[in-house]
């Protein structure tokens, strides 16, 4: 199993491996600091470096239960090779920075999220919601908040201490992973916001950029979208 580095340190850039196993679809590394797909965040991209050939990886996601950093062709690479890990930082920053916002959004929201997506400068999360909020009034807190420099903490706890606290989970349509008996948990602040995710943040909310607007769209009787340009 691929150790995921990223969960524990979302800011390094540059990391030595070995590849563990090659799938057609491209490479299975001992450590990572590649994010895989998932939760609404779009998994990283970046290069391995082999020797002096370097090696594009266009995608990074979970197949069959394995994560795998995509290339486009696997033709003379070798099990147990050593390869040099190096992300595209300032794709990977501008999700960490949106999705650390989108958190900041369901403080502002304390409702059940329906979905969401995580883009470049742009994020949205669903909310089981009837009536639209002011749109400009959303705008004003999250940037208040923003402001405050607040820190993000991860943290853990365990599966009962979950189901013990089943308002923890925001998302309706996402569960938290279970299996390894510790959920990991993102918490801003002292008492902001506290929910599980498994998805890269900053360490301060002062790295956000300001939301430059907000846009509110009705999805549904109990549905609202509601979208952060930055």
């Amino acid at each position: 199993m691929t150790i995921e580095l990223f969960r524990n340190d979302s800011y390094l850039k540059e990391h030595n491996t070995i590849i563990s196993e090659i799938v057609p679809e491209g490479l299975i590394l001992n450590e990572t600091i590649f994010y895989p797909e998932g939760g609404g965040q779009p998994g990283d991209e970046g290069s391995i470096t082999i020797d002096n050939q370097t090696i594009n990886v266009i995608g990074t996601r979970y197949i069959d239960n394995k994560l795998v950093h995509l290339i486009e062709n696997i033709d003379g690479l070798k099990k147990d090779e050593k390869v040099r890990l190096n992300l595209n930082w300032n794709r990977r920053y501008s999700y960490m920075k949106v999705h650390t916002s989108l958190h900041l959004l369901c403080s502002i929201i304390p409702l059940p999220v329906t979905g969401g997506s995580i883009g470049d400068g742009r994020g949205r999360l669903d909310f089981d919601l009837e009536s639209k909020p002011d749109k400009e009034e959303v705008l004003n807190k999250i940037n208040e908040l923003i402001d405050k420099d607040y820190s993000i903490y991860i943290s853990s706890i365990t599966d009962k201490e979950l189901d013990e606290n089943p308002e923890l989970v925001r998302t309706m349509s996402v569960k938290p992973p279970r299996g390894s008996g510790q959920i990991r948990m993102i918490k801003i602040g002292d008492d902001i916001d506290f929910q599980p995710c498994g998805g890269t943040h900053v360490d301060k909310t002062s790295e956000i950029n300001h939301v430059k607007s907000v846009k509110i769209e009705n999805k549904g009787k109990m549905n609202k979208r509601i979208i952060l340009n930055f």
